[in-house]
C-alpha cells in the first residue's frame, strides 16, 4: 500500500476544497435573485421562474459541475416544484416519442455490436479495400462514417479504436511523430463526426431537437426527409475532410503489409459468420427500411421498439447482454432537456427572450439562420451538443416565428451544426478517443479542425440556400 503526501501549502488545499461549496452557494444566490427580482415588462411569473431554472442549468451544463443527466433531473424537479408546468404535464413530457426512439436505437445498436456483426464488417472492409496506404485511410474514414449512419458515433469510435490502434502498432508508427499514425486516428474521429449527422441514429441530438420542435410547434421532421436534406452536406464534408487530412499530414509510409497481417488475424479469430449475425443484420435492415417508408404512419419510436421486441422474441439478445450498451444517463438527460425546452416555450419565456435580446438583431432570415448555425458550431466545441440544442433551440424557434422562418428549418440550423465538432477532444467522445491514442495531439486536432469547422458552416449554409429550395424546403414558412 502506497501513501501519497500532499505537499501543497495548506491554504491552497483549503481554498481548492472550498471552491465547490462556494460555487454552489453562489449559484443558489443567483437562482433566488432571478426568482424574486421584479418581473420585467412582458414576462409572466411562470416565465421568470423558467428563465431562473434555465440559467442554473445553463451554468451547470457549461461548468460540468454535475453530470449532464443529473442537471436534467434537477430541471425535472424544479419545473413542477415552482409551478412552471403541472406535475402531470412535466412527467408526460418525459414520455416524448424522441426519448423512446433514442432508447430503441441504443438497444438495436447494442444488438449489432454484441452479435459481432459490426466488428466483422469493419475488419472485412479494411482488409479488402485497404490495399494501399491511401486506400486504408480512406476505408477507415468512410467505414467510420457509414457505421455512424446506423449507430451512435461514440459507439463506432469506441468499437473501431482497438482495431486502428493495433494497425498503428503493427506498422511500428511512432506516436506523435508519424503522419500516417495521425491520419489513421483523424480518419476514425472525423469519419464518425461527419457520418454522425447523416441520420437520426448517429447521435441522440437530432431526435432531441425534433422532440423539442414537436412539443413547441406540433411540427416534426420525418426520417427520410432529414436524410434527403442533409446527405449532400455529408458527402461534401467527406470530400473536404479527406483532402484536409492528407494535406496537413502527408502520407509517409509506403508498405502496409503488416497492417493486413493484423487485420487477417482478427478476422480469423471471428470464425465463420453466425446465425445471430445474419438475423440481427436482417432485423436492423428491416427497421431502417420501416423508418424510411413507414415512419409517418407508425412513428419512429413505435418502429424502433417493435424491432427491439422482435430481437427478444427471436432470442437474438438477452437483457444482461444488451443493458451495458444502453446509456441511461443520455435517456435521462434528453428527457429533462425536452421538459426544460417545453417550459421555456409554454411559459412565454422563450418569446420574451427573443423580443428583449434578439428583437433588433436582424430582419433578414438568411442572416439570422447563418448566425445561429455559426453560434451553434462555436458552442458545440466547448460544451455538450445536447446542452447547445436545449439552450439555443427554444429561443431560435421563437425567433423563427417572429421573422416568419419555418421552425423546421431553424431546427436544422441548430441540430446539424451541433454535431459538427472537429477542433477539441472535449467537443465529442470521438475526438477524445482519437487523442487518447497519443498519435494525435490537441494542437494537431485544433489545426485541421478549425478549417473543418469553417468549411462545415459554409457548406451547411450553401446547401440551405441553394439545395433545399430544389427539394421543396426553404427558410420561410
Amino acid at each position: 500500500m502506497t501513501v501519497e503526501i500532499d505537499t501543497r501549502p495548506l491554504w491552497l488545499i483549503i481554498a481548492l476544497r472550498a471552491l465547490r461549496p462556494i460555487f454552489f452557494a453562489a449559484l443558489l444566490v443567483l437562482f433566488i435573485a432571478l426568482l424574486y427580482m421584479p418581473a420585467p415588462a412582458g414576462l409572466s411569473p411562470e416565465g421568470q421562474k423558467a428563465i431562473a431554472i434555465f440559467a442554473v442549468c445553463f451554468i451547470l451544463w457549461i461548468s460540468n459541475a454535475l453530470p449532464l443527466a443529473i442537471t436534467s433531473l434537477f430541471a425535472i424537479v424544479l419545473v413542477p416544484l415552482f409551478g412552471v408546468l403541472s406535475k402531470r404535464e412535466t412527467y408526460a413530457l418525459f414520455g416524448n416519442e424522441a426519448v423512446f426512439f433514442i432508447l430503441g436505437a441504443f438497444i438495436l445498436a447494442g444488438a449489432v455490436m454484441h452479435s459481432g456483426l459490426s466488428t466483422r464488417v469493419a475488419l472485412t472492409i479494411m482488409d479488402r479495400f485497404g490495399a494501399s496506404p491511401k486506400r486504408l485511410i480512406l476505408s477507415i474514414f468512410l467505414l467510420a462514417a457509414a457505421l455512424s449512419f446506423l449507430m451512435s458515433e461514440h459507439a463506432v469510435a469506441a468499437m473501431l479504436f482497438p482495431i486502428v490502434f493495433e494497425i498503428s502498432k503493427g506498422l511500428n508508427l511512432k506516436p506523435g511523430a508519424s503522419n500516417y499514425g495521425k491520419l489513421l486516428f483523424f480518419s476514425l474521429a472525423w469519419g464518425c463526426v461527419i457520418g454522425g449527422v447523416a441520420t437520426f441514429l448517429g447521435g441522440a441530438r437530432v431526435p432531441l431537437a425534433i422532440g423539442i420542435l414537436k412539443e413547441t410547434t406540433g411540427k416534426t421532421i420525418e426520417f427520410s426527409d432529414y436524410i434527403i436534406a442533409v446527405f449532400p452536406i455529408v458527402i461534401a464534408l467527406l470530400f473536404a475532410g479527406y483532402f484536409i487530412m492528407t494535406y496537413f499530414f502527408p502520407i509517409d509510409v509506403t508498405d502496409i503489409d503488416k497492417a493486413h497481417n493484423v487485420l487477417g488475424k482478427r478476422i480469423k479469430t471471428l470464425g465463420k459468420i453466425t446465425y445471430m449475425e445474419y438475423a440481427v443484420g436482417v432485423v436492423m435492415l428491416v427497421t431502417i427500411l420501416a423508418w424510411v417508408f413507414l415512419g409517418k404512419r407508425f412513428g419512429l419510436a413505435g418502429i424502433a421498439l417493435s424491432s427491439v421486441v422482435a430481437l427478444f422474441v427471436l432470442r437474438l439478445v438477452r437483457w444482461k447482454d444488451i443493458e451495458e450498451y444502453v446509456n441511461w444517463g443520455i435517456i435521462l438527460m434528453y428527457g429533462g432537456a425536452i421538459i426544460l425546452g417545453a417550459a421555456l416555450d409554454k411559459s412565454g419565456a422563450a418569446s420574451w427572450l427573443v423580443n428583449s435580446i434578439m428583437g433588433g438583431w436582424s430582419d433578414s432570415p438568411v442572416v439570422v439562420f447563418a448566425l445561429l448555425s455559426l453560434l451553434t458550431i462555436a458552442l458545440t466545441e466547448a460544451m455538450s451538443n445536447a446542452a447547445v440544442i436545449v439552450i439555443l433551440l427554444p429561443v431560435s424557434i421563437g425567433l423563427a416565428d417572429k421573422l416568419s422562418i419555418d421552425p423546421a428549418a431553424m431546427t436544422y440550423a441548430i441540430a446539424v451544426p451541433a454535431g459538427l465538432a472537429f477542433m477539441f477532444p472535449m467537443s465529442t467522445p470521438a475526438n477524445a478517443i482519437a487523442v487518447s491514442s497519443n498519435y494525435i495531439s490537441v494542437r494537431d486536432m485544433a489545426k485541421g479542425g478549425f478549417i473543418m469547422c469553417v468549411l462545415s458552416w459554409l457548406v451547411f449554409n450553401l446547401a440551405a440556400a441553394f439545395y433545399w429550395p430544389l427539394i421543396g424546403m426553404g427558410y420561410l414558412k
